[in-house]
């Protein structure tokens, strides 16, 4: 409810970092999360106990973009060290690399893991989307689009989306891909924006798209109309700011240049909550897949919780 949702308090704060996180998701099942800085490091987090459970480096190819596989000790990562552009699948068990994925020929900016299987999915500078399997090393497809791409799956895992150039928004079927996309959709906006992050609502129905400016969108997943923006945050200067729906799909959730988390609801665009806590930009913020917690990032990580401590469960 929205009073729960005003409600939501910092209920730890973890300092491990010494520069900014920079992707971070949760585990399915919502009890783990991982977090990837700019610091070259991985952090694996108990949300349930609420500590830290082991910190990773990847001193050689700096880590971006880290995604849970379905194994919860498995997670699958980009590099950011302006020379390697290929993808690892990394046990956080051991610290071993279990494969490399190498065909994009510039920085990967968009990855996404299959709800369904061991597929998944990357987007990269080089004009380039590129379907994968955790199996093989061998690329399973290739798409050929101008311009950054971001790229998500539905929540069947039967379809993919690709956000590209000129506000476009393409839905492929992923076992027919290669015959095209089956829908494209073109946002109505005054000017050309440059998508960030994508992402389909659980019940499949919307899809939330970020920009690198003051507006975020909600579109219909079937016919591409605009639903809803959502502005009352600050992007003043082109950041990359992550927004997430929560699991209901009630309300979603952005970071903000000032340090604040924003929550509005999803249809009616309504602000119900702004929640300062954070030095400085907050460039990922996720929902808990299960229960009523949002995690968020700057260069600190910090758990919000609702302050009543009955609605911790859904």
């Amino acid at each position: 409810s929205d009073d729960v949702v005003r409600s939501m308090t910092i209920g730890r704060v973890f300092k491990d970092n010494s520069n900014k996180i920079n992707s971070l998701d949760f585990h399915k099942d919502g009890d783990l999360l991982v977090t990837a800085s700019d610091d070259e490091s991985l952090h694996l987090y108990n949300t349930n106990s609420g500590v830290l459970d082991r910190t990773l480096y990847s001193k050689k190819y700096g880590v971006d973009l880290v995604r849970f596989t379905h194994h919860p000790n498995a997670v699958i990562c980009a590099s950011k060290n302006g020379w390697d552009d290929s993808i690892r699948y990394l046990s956080l068990h051991d610290n071993r690399y279990l494969r490399y994925f190498k065909g994009h020929r510039d920085k990967v900016v968009s990855l996404a893991m299959s709800p369904l299987d061991d597929s998944f999915i990357s987007g990269s500078l080089d004009d380039t989307i590129r379907l994968w399997d955790l199996r093989t090393t061998a690329c399973q497809g290739l798409l050929r689009r101008k311009g950054r791409s971001c790229v998500a799956f539905d929540p069947q895992g039967l379809v993919f989306a690709a956000g590209i150039d000129n506000n476009t928004v393409k839905l492929f079927d992923i076992h027919m891909f290669d015959k095209g996309p089956f829908l494209t959709f073109v946002v109505d906006f005054q000017r050309n924006v440059q998508w960030h992050t994508l992402k389909f609502s659980n019940d499949g129905k919307y899809i939330l798209l970020s920009t690198n400016e003051n507006v975020i969108f909600l579109i219909d997943a079937y016919n591409g109309q605009k639903k809803q923006t959502y502005t009352t945050f600050m992007n003043d200067h082109g950041s990359l700011l992550e927004a997430s729906f929560s699991p209901d799909g009630q309300y979603v959730l952005s970071g903000s240049e000032d340090g604040n988390i924003h929550i509005w609801q999803t249809l009616s665009g309504r602000e119900v909550a702004v929640h300062p806590g954070h030095h400085s930009s907050v460039g990922v913020v996720q929902w808990n897949p299960k229960t009523m917690m949002i995690a968020s990032g700057c260069t600190n990580l910090a758990f919000w919780i609702p302050s009543d401590p009955d609605p911790m469960q859904e």
